[in-house]
């Protein structure tokens, strides 16, 4: 729930609006209050939208759609006006997240509750069809889950089965993923009560496997995949594999109906006990005790956030001292900044007089000091995960932070200076949506750094967002700005590295132009999801349209290494791409090896760390691997980072810390405009946007052409030698060993 915006209408009909619950393409939807005290989702449409005779038509098609089916497990509609000068319809207003938000931020659902959620979808589907309609847009999102089972929403596309002009000739209509293969190549005469079932069974495979059995990612991949491949049930439950193959077989006669899928799940017998997972049903507690609470005090513009359960509590904050003016390290008087990319020492993309700029702490005098003390001092918060399963990556950003903190408060031309808290969400998306709720909530806080994986970030952007708290992000590389619905810019959420699908680029790069393959395997581990799916298409197309042979082949959970090695070895590679995880990459490096394969081989940064090389042994020598981020001590333009990181803390700086140093004074940068500190948060995020940061491991600079992305080149190879991972640079300027 968000507070209203000042453009917000304050009722509709009868119904007195009191917050935001989401926006889409036709409307607005909000929490509203009948005159009687109960509470209500309305939705109005789009203003631009009103004197649009086609999307009032369409409009009042879902009005009498919602109007014509009788189900426990379907919103039923309370009050709509179709014909009103802002259109809009109220339907019972359920507390619980959407099964999206539920599998997003909690993982895949116990058997027991795809069961019981599959029974009752089933059983909706069966009222659906039986008002004579389609509703042609069963997915995650059009799915609530309440303390007593889910509720299908939003019948905005349903027609009646016998309808077939919805659009235009040819237009795909619904949600890529979800949508069945008539659906998806617009056969609109083969669109009937099968098309709902197929998107059942993607439903249900999501909820049990927490990803799409037909990938995600581009939507035209989405709809070819579900026309062309088999879907992914490697992480469904043997019970149900054979009913979600049913549902989801290609041509609409061989799927069960609605009334076979309920039978074959159990029918609808209520469970012994709750039905949901715990986390889900604290989380349905905790949006209706804030919804009771909006409710009671006649609506908002400041939406509260719950109290958090004493599970998700946060650990308190650190608050880090800054370094003292004066002190510290030797000065370097002048303000560098060069490119240093690439050297057969393997340097990176990187300004290195961006470490210490324009300082000279020898001979400060005492009235400057005292100049300098007197400076505003801004809130700068580290939201990382410090004691999960990354919490080396995390406590490696921190302690970069820490320098880069110390370092802006000695820089005599720096019209502020920084005070760094750190906030732990121990890796749990809940818990990092509670720390996005903190900061968002404490108005001292001008920016964040964080958080620490693509889970977190994911759970935490929207908050970021809707309150444009500047937020860069050192290591997620998940595109998590697609969260964000509505087209707005600039967007507070800043990906402070290239995202992972990108790592395609260096992979094509190698394998082509550093070693010449000829003939390429690529092993599209598909426990990886659409990632990998999307960087082994890049690859094959760009290396067939080099005139190489690049044959994909995919690779599901249950992998035989042996078999694959055999495989490549059959097919002659001379090349060899594969996009699994560190043990798994692992074990192919050893089978490949009892083999006798010498071809080049090439993982991307899920593959890369101290298991490969712990688990692989003397196979693991001569691969190579892509990642986002340097090696300090290899990089030239981070060598004084690099010794005021073993001075302060003992230990050669790990992967990520020079990273989130550079993300703090890229944000110090955004802070500055000449003499004067920008202390607004949508100053800053606007700002962030002008500069250009020239750093110690990327440079930084927004980018309209590139899809508002700042870093684009930002990726690096590492080669395993001698037993140890070296790193060899920006990829396209690295040396690398053949074979």
């Amino acid at each position: 729930m968000r507070p209203l915006r000042p453009g917000d209408p304050a009722g509709a009909g009868p119904f007195r609006l009191l917050a935001r619950l989401g926006a889409g393409g036709m409307g607005v939807v909000y929490l509203a209050r009948s005159p009687s005290g109960a509470v209500a989702a309305v939705k109005v449409i789009h203003a631009a939208h009103v004197g649009d005779a086609a999307f009032r038509a369409r409009f009042r098609r879902e009005v009498d759609a919602a109007r014509g089916v009788v189900s426990p497990w379907v919103a039923p509609l309370l009050e709509a006006d179709p014909d009103a000068r802002e259109p809009w319809l109220a339907t019972a207003f359920v507390p619980g997240p959407s099964l999206g938000e539920a599998v997003g931020l909690h993982g895949p659902l116990p058997h027991s509750t795809v069961r019981f959620l599959g029974a009752r979808l089933a059983e909706a589907l069966e009222a659906v069809h039986r008002a004579g309609l389609v509703h042609r847009d069963v997915k995650p999102g059009n799915i609530l889950l309440g303390v007593d089972g889910p509720r299908l929403i939003d019948f905005g596309i349903a027609r009646s089965a016998d309808a077939t002009a919805l659009t235009s000739s040819g237009m795909v209509v619904g949600s890529p993923g979800f949508l069945s293969p008539e659906q998806a190549q617009a056969r609109p005469a083969e669109i009937g009560p099968p098309s709902d079932v197929f998107s059942l069974g993607c439903v249900l495979a999501y909820a049990a496997a927490g990803v799409r059995p037909f990938g995600g990612g581009l939507a035209a991949a989405a709809l070819l995949r579900t026309v062309t491949e088999e879907p992914d049930l490697d992480g469904v439950p043997g019970e149900l594999t054979p009913l979600l193959r049913a549902c989801l077989a290609k041509q609409p006669q061989h799927r069960p109906g609605p009334a076979a899928v309920r039978a074959a799940l159990g029918g609808i017998q209520d469970a012994a006990g709750p039905w949901l997972p715990e986390p889900v049903v604290r989380l349905i507690a905790d949006r209706s005790a804030q919804v009771l609470r909006i409710a009671a005090a006649g609506g908002t513009t400041e939406v509260s956030p719950p109290p958090q359960p004493p599970k998700a509590r946060l650990a308190d904050a650190e608050t880090v001292a800054a370094v003292p003016i004066g002190t510290g390290l030797p000065a370097i008087p002048t303000r560098r900044r060069f490119l240093a990319l690439g050297s057969a020492a393997g340097a990176a993309a990187a300004g290195a007089g961006a470490l210490w700029w324009a300082r000279a702490r020898r001979g400060t005098s005492g009235a400057e000091r005292d100049a300098a003390q007197d400076r505003p001092v801004l809130a700068l918060a580290l939201h990382g995960d410090l004691s999960g399963a990354a919490a080396a990556a995390g406590q490696a950003q921190r302690n970069g932070a820490r320098i880069a903190v110390d370092d802006v408060n000695a820089r005599r031309s720096t019209p502020f200076r920084l005070a760094l808290t750190v906030h732990d969400d121990g890796g749990v998306p809940s818990r990092a949506a509670g720390v996005a709720r903190r900061l968002v909530g404490d108005a001292s806080v001008r920016a964040v750094v964080g958080p620490t994986t693509d889970a977190c970030a994911l759970a935490a952007v929207l908050t970021y967002h809707e309150a444009s708290l500047p937020t860069v992000a050192v290591s997620p590389g998940v595109d998590a700005n697609r969260r964000i619905v509505e087209d707005v810019n600039p967007r507070a959420y800043i990906a402070g590295r290239v995202h992972d699908q990108l790592m395609a680029v260096p992979c094509i790069t190698y394998l082509s132009r550093t070693v010449g393959a000829r003939r390429v395997v690529i092993l599209d581990d598909r426990a990886q999801g659409d990632l990998s799916w999307n960087i082994c298409r890049q690859v094959a197309t760009a290396l067939r349209n080099a005139g190489r042979t690049a044959t994909v082949r995919a690779v599901g959970r249950a992998m035989n290494a042996g078999a694959l090695a055999a495989e490549v070895k059959a097919a002659r590679a001379d090349g060899l791409l594969f996009t699994g995880d560190e043990l798994r990459a692992a074990s192919l490096a050893r089978a490949l090896a009892s083999t006798g394969y010498t071809g080049a081989r090439m993982g991307i940064r899920q593959g890369f760390g101290p298991r490969f090389l712990r688990t692989a042994g003397v196979t693991a020598e001569g691969w190579v691997f892509t990642t986002p981020f340097v090696e300090a001590a290899r990089t030239p333009a981070a060598r004084e980072f690099t010794a005021t990181y073993r001075g302060k803390f003992g230990t050669t700086p790990p992967w990520w810390a020079a990273e989130a140093y550079d993300a703090v004074l890229f944000i110090a940068d955004a802070m500055t405009d000449g003499r004067t500190p920008v202390t607004d948060r949508g100053s800053i995020i606007r700002r962030a946007q002008e500069i250009r940061y020239h750093g110690i491991t990327r440079t930084l600079s927004y980018s309209v052409v590139d899809g508002g992305a700042y870093d684009k080149e930002g990726l690096f190879l590492h080669q395993v030698r001698g037993g140890t991972f070296t790193f060899l640079g920006q990829y396209a300027r690295s040396r690398l060993i053949k074979g």
